[in-house]
């Protein structure tokens, strides 16, 4: 992987346990895991009807260095900050030709 293609700061943010509000509902916080250089390439966009309701969503690869403490751990729950997005991963990590020099998130952003 060239560096050169890491040109972007990422957060990889991960469920805290506990917190619920007034009504006891679990409250939404997240943690900071680490924060890394890593490549983000929309692949597509497309427009679903749900709850009566047009919505948008892009799905995004983003692309990291190999991680051994990422490639081992359940990542479903976890996401990725960047700038002002917000993406949720939506499967485990890939690493790619089992090489262990690169992660690739597959996740999507709804809008």
């Amino acid at each position: 992987m060239q560096a050169g293609k890491l040109n972007q700061r990422v957060t990889l943010m991960r469920p805290t346990a506990g917190g619920r509000d007034k009504y006891g509902q679990p409250l939404d916080s997240y943690e900071v895991v680490a924060t890394v250089w890593a490549s983000v390439e929309p692949l597509r966009g497309r427009e679903f009807f749900a709850a009566q309701q047009v919505n948008s969503e892009i799905t995004t690869r983003i692309r990291i260095r190999y991680r051994r403490e990422f490639a081992a751990v359940h990542v479903n729950e976890w996401q990725i900050h960047y700038g002002a997005r917000v993406y949720e991963i939506d499967g485990p990590p890939i690493d790619t030709n089992m090489s262990h020099t690169q992660l690739e998130f597959m996740c999507h952003e709804r809008l």
